[in-house]
């Protein structure tokens, strides 16, 4: 009885390592690209180089109360916006660049029912204007990098400052402290130390 033996094929082998190590390969170069994606997508949310839109694109972007607000020196509706009863811990960014302006360990119930601030984080982010619209004569705040029309600012606040910066919700976009560092806003942890004591936690 004669017994058939089966040639033994090295090529399927070496077809089999082939197809694995392309599937991790790809399997690694998709998880990097994603990587690569969340990193640019951060820095770009703090990128101090990074255009002011044109009109054009604000106008499409923004809503209208938004548009109102911070391009058109507008005032939103006192007691119905999106921050003035806000408690949460966090920092309140521009609209419109994302720049850091106000922190919520410096935000006060001012009874105007519009978020208000004793400081801003830097006064530099910040620019200060004579406004006398209205017939009254007040000084305006403005965003330093975006130029958009925060609110104003009153010497009627509590200590330390004596200040009040009262500021629209619509040209504000918050940041809760638990995504200050997914945000790519991490240097503003050390401002709420049991914040960054348990982002540190492995």
């Amino acid at each position: 009885m004669n017994s058939t033996r089966l040639p033994h094929k090295h090529g399927s082998h070496k077809t089999l390592w082939i197809g694995l190590i392309g599937t991790i390969v790809v399997i690694v170069g998709s998880i990097l690209f994603g990587y690569a994606q969340t990193q640019k997508k951060e820095i770009e949310k703090m990128n101090p180089n990074k255009a002011v839109p044109s009109d054009a694109e604000l106008r499409s972007r923004l809503t209208k109360d938004q548009y109102r607000v911070t391009r058109e020196c507008g005032t939103e509706t006192p007691f119905q916006n999106a921050y003035w009863d806000n408690h949460k811990a966090g920092i309140y960014v521009d609209l419109i660049t994302g720049e850091p302006l106000f922190s919520s360990l410096d935000k006060f119930d001012s009874g105007t029912g519009w978020p208000s601030f004793t400081k801003p984080i830097s006064k530099e982010r910040v620019v200060e204007k004579r406004d006398s619209s209205f017939g009254m004569e007040r000084t305006e705040v403005r965003s330093s990098k975006s130029n958009s029309h925060l609110g104003h600012i009153f010497e009627d606040g509590p200590p330390p400052t004596g200040e009040r910066y009262c500021v629209n919700s619509a040209a504000l976009r918050f940041i809760p402290v638990e995504k200050l560092k997914e945000e790519g806003y991490s240097e503003y942890l050390s401002l709420f130390p049991q914040a960054e004591s348990q982002s540190n936690k492995p």
